[in-house]
């Protein structure tokens, strides 16, 4: 299923950047975001096993690392990169602070998704398992549904050109978000996390 595949590879990325991270040299602000970014990558590797039905569906896990990784998102992760700390063993690009409004317009975003995640817990997967799913062919996930081609991950929808990720979110309504599948703003907040990596992060090999 293609949604549970750019979860899962999100997921596994930002678990990757997280073990990526040799604390070594590492003091002050600089640490302080790495240990942020490790304690998000590790609920990430955590909820991805659940997404891929490699662990039973677990609510209140879900809903716990949704609040982790909300905790670490919005003004909590911008605060962590003052300008000029890209000391030392830091991975923050100069970008970081030359494109500052969309660095936390993405932040913003993952605050979003990550509260929506929370709120979605009990909804379960969308193939059904853990909760009440959302399947069907008018549902969430049918031919009519926000999820198909032309709806949220299509080029006209949320995370399409002009949709949640490239227009500040402006289709971010928590009561839409909290009626998704679970694993539907896994996705979300993978892609996020994604996106922001891909931009501002440097790459070591």
């Amino acid at each position: 299923m293609k949604l549970t595949v750019i979860s899962v590879t999100g997921a596994l990325l930002l678990a990757g950047v997280a073990g990526a991270f040799a604390h070594g040299g590492a003091s002050g602000i600089v640490k302080e975001r790495m240990d942020a970014m490790d304690e998000m990558g590790d609920v990430m590797k955590s909820l991805t096993a659940i997404m891929r039905g490699e662990k039973d569906y677990d609510a209140d896990a879900v809903r716990e690392g949704a609040a982790v990784i909300q905790s670490h998102s919005g003004e909590a992760l911008t605060k962590l990169f003052p300008e000029h700390s890209i000391e030392g063993p830091s991975e923050a690009k100069p970008e970081i602070w030359t494109d500052w409004e969309e660095f936390s317009e993405l932040a913003k975003q993952l605050d979003v998704f990550a509260a929506g995640l929370g709120a979605a817990a009990e909804n379960g997967l969308a193939h059904g398992k853990g909760g009440a799913g959302m399947t069907g062919q008018s549902g969430m996930m049918g031919g009519n549904s926000m999820m198909s081609q032309g709806g949220m991950m299509g080029s006209g929808g949320m995370m399409g050109s002009g949709g949640m990720m490239g227009n500040a979110g402006h289709m971010a309504d928590p009561e839409m978000l909290a009626q998704m599948p679970a694993d539907g703003l896994f996705n979300m907040v993978a892609q996020t996390c994604s996106a922001c990596h891909s931009k501002f992060r440097v790459e070591k090999n």
